[in-house]
């Protein structure tokens, strides 16, 4: 598939932004966060303006981008529906927990609702997000178990690695979030290590005789391309990235978004002042930088099965 940058920027900043969401959520009202009014408006500014721009870039991506709110209408059928409506309900608890925390600079009381509901609307949110691609049986390295799950644990990575800076700056439980951190980067590298050996070792299902109906008389293959130059769906359903560059992007991956950011945390809790936030600070750049090459691998190693019909032999 031809990685579309909206998407990928959607995907990746927005699951920041909800992972810090949910450390926010959890950690404010047990008292581990500072429920100050300058780290409210720091860490829930952040959190909400990740959150808000990876939505608003998601419609860059559509024809018309000023239909998007019809997305929201389908939510019975569509995980991407589903995922919209979540997203705007999740701002309505998020926000009245922001509130608390800004103007009463407490999460205690009525805003520990707002914190659960906040906890549960960004998980399902990015959940909904991992899904609209799980669910897609025509993409076999989409249609994985694993998807889902990898989404929502990179959300809660990348979450917790900002948070464990903006307490380094401004104060918190930093080598518990470092910690955490630390845990939530090794459980997303042991699966996205997993989903990686599922997609190269899963059998091609779908071949050329099966999608032409033409299999029962034996090997099938088109005389003919269906079209003189590429078209559209060439393009975007045909985009393939070369085995040895996958190979080498995806040990970019695991240096950029796991290694450094791991070694990141660790130094931010064995180092003082300066040199631990400036080792935070690295971490935060290496798994932006990191997580953005993941999701760009992840659509350029997928082959949709209409390939089939522009002369892929099996996918």
């Amino acid at each position: 598939m031809n990685p579309a940058y909206s998407v990928i920027f959607f995907t990746t900043a927005s699951g920041a932004g909800y992972g810090l969401l949910i450390g926010l959520s959890i950690f404010g009202p047990m008292g581990l966060a500072p429920t100050n009014r300058e780290f409210g408006l720091v860490g829930f500014g952040l959190a909400l303006s990740l959150v808000s721009a990876g939505l608003l870039s998601s419609t860059f991506h559509l024809g018309h981008p000023e239909r998007a709110w019809r997305a929201v209408s389908q939510w019975r059928s569509s995980w991407l529906s589903r995922e919209g409506v979540l997203a705007l309900a999740t701002y309505a608890p998020a926000g009245a927990l922001a509130v608390g925390w800004v103007l009463l600079e407490t999460a205690r009381g009525l805003f520990i609702l707002a914190a659960l509901l906040t906890i549960l609307g960004a998980l399902a949110t990015v959940w909904c997000t991992g899904m609209i691609y799980g669910s897609l049986r025509t993409i076999r390295a989409w249609n994985q178990s694993l998807v889902a799950p990898l989404y929502v644990l990179l959300g809660l990575a990348t979450g917790m690695v900002l948070l464990q800076g903006l307490a380094r700056v401004m104060g918190g439980a930093q080598g518990l979030f470092a910690w955490i951190a630390l845990g939530l980067l090794a459980a997303s590298y042991a699966a996205k290590r997993a989903y990686w050996r599922s997609i190269d070792g899963a059998e091609p299902q779908h071949t050329v005789g099966a999608a032409t109906g033409l299999g029962r008389f034996g090997a099938v293959r088109p005389l003919d391309p269906p079209h003189t130059q590429p078209n559209f769906v060439m393009r975007e359903m045909g985009y393939r990235v070369a085995r040895k560059h996958a190979l080498k992007l995806r040990r970019a991956v695991d240096g950029a978004l796991f290694a450094v950011p791991a070694l990141g945390m660790l130094a931010s809790i064995g180092l003082d002042s300066a040199f631990g936030t400036a080792a935070s600070g690295l971490a935060i750049a290496s798994a932006a930088i990191g997580v953005a090459v993941e999701r760009w691998l992840f659509f350029a190693e997928a082959r949709h099965v209409v390939m089939l019909y522009y002369g892929a032999e099996r996918v």
